[in-house]
């Protein structure tokens, strides 16, 4: 009879997938940990396991929640137990919260939701494995206009051509900009070249009656604004 009644109990982890779903419906996800919020997204993907070992080795592997989610799909697949399956429906999270932060930048003037502008542009960028360069394109009205990627370089560099940036520019009949790359090496501080590239950016845009708002850099430990710093 014991035997038969140990066979009956469900997988420990049944339980523990339970009370963590109640913290969460009860806290929000303020209430749990990094892990423990992966560990939800987790359940979904991989149904028939405990996944806490797994979710902790991610966060271990990547350093947090939002650099797990923002890793390449190669990268997470390196990781054992996270086949291509699981690393998809990881990228699906990260393509969500992109596309939430997105509109909410998207609903009002810009300059007047600033803290949205900067997480959306960490969610989208902070993470990558190499640098970007970036371009929010904005109307008179600080509206945003388009959100493009104009290039992408190496791991400590991309190729930022004024001229192209401003012919773009003029095709969205964009008045503003604001500038946006990231340092894949974590530190946000603007280079000597950097500081080069924006003063050229912003002597051809002036007189073609565009302005440049800001240039932000965005990396894993924060991010620098160009005018916060009095660079523009």
């Amino acid at each position: 009879m014991q035997d038969n009644k140990i066979d009956n109990q469900e997988p420990h982890h049944l339980g523990h997938r339970e009370r963590l779903r109640q913290r969460f419906l009860e806290g929000g996800d303020g209430a749990l940990p990094d892990y423990e919020l992966l560990e939800l997204l987790l359940f979904r993907s991989i149904p028939q396991r405990d996944v806490k070992p797994l979710a902790k080795q991610l966060i271990q592997h990547f350093g947090s929640f939002a650099e797990v989610i923002g890793a390449p799909v190669s990268r997470l697949t390196e990781v054992k137990g996270i086949g291509e399956s699981v690393a998809l429906d990881l990228k699906i999270v990260e393509a969500a919260l992109k596309r939430a932060m997105k509109g909410q930048v998207a609903k009002k003037p810009v300059l007047s939701s600033w803290s949205s502008v900067i997480d959306y542009c960490r969610l989208a960028m902070a993470f990558a494995e190499r640098e970007q360069f970036r371009i929010l394109f904005l109307d008179k009205k600080n509206a945003l206009i388009a959100d493009e990627v104009q290039q992408t370089g190496t791991v400590d560099h991309t190729p930022v051509y004024p001229r192209e940036v401003m012919r773009r520019a003029l095709e969205l009949s964009a008045t503003a900009l604001i500038l946006v790359h990231n340092h894949p090496s974590g530190d946000p501080t603007p280079s000597g070249a950097d500081m080069r590239m924006t003063r050229e950016l912003v002597d051809i845009a002036k007189p073609l009656g565009i302005a440049i708002h800001d240039h932000i850099i965005v990396g894993r430990d924060g991010h620098a604004s160009f005018k916060g710093l009095g660079l523009i």
